[in-house]
């Protein structure tokens, strides 16, 4: 495998997990939000799924973002019977989003985004040695 190859790979990736980063983001910024009118859903998490794409010009697999869903996990009940969106016993429906695991995604997300960089840095690394070898 060529370096350029490698660069795009890896550069597949950190859009990837860039994608999944904001997506991540998005349900951490809507944790706590909830339905503005009773029997109204709130803010549902949402999900985000890869696959591989064969680039025919490398020859090489590459990961894109296949598709965003909402996840069809149950909300919880919280007791708030002054809230706008209580229902007629006082429970509002609060987001399916458990920022521990959002966090821990995130910490995963953003190891993977680096350590696809780290590909391309010694890619880059490696192209600058072989041009001083060169000029030499």
């Amino acid at each position: 495998m060529d370096l350029s190859a490698a660069v795009k790979i890896a550069s597949s990736g950190m859009k990837a997990q860039g994608t999944r980063l904001r997506v991540i983001s998005e349900n951490l910024a809507n944790a706590d939000s909830t339905a503005q009118t009773p029997g109204g859903e709130p803010y549902r998490r949402k999900l985000i799924t890869f696959r591989n794409m064969l680039d025919k010009e490398v020859n090489a697999k590459l990961v894109q973002v296949d598709k965003i869903t909402p996840d069809p996990g149950d909300f919880e009940l919280k007791y708030d019977p002054h809230h706008p969106a209580a229902n007629s016993e006082g429970y509002v429906l609060t987001p399916n989003v458990n920022p521990l695991i959002e966090i821990g995604d995130m910490r995963e997300a953003q190891r993977s985004y680096e350590a696809n960089l780290d590909v391309i840095s010694v890619a880059k690394s490696m192209l600058q040695k072989s041009i001083d070898i060169l000029k030499s």
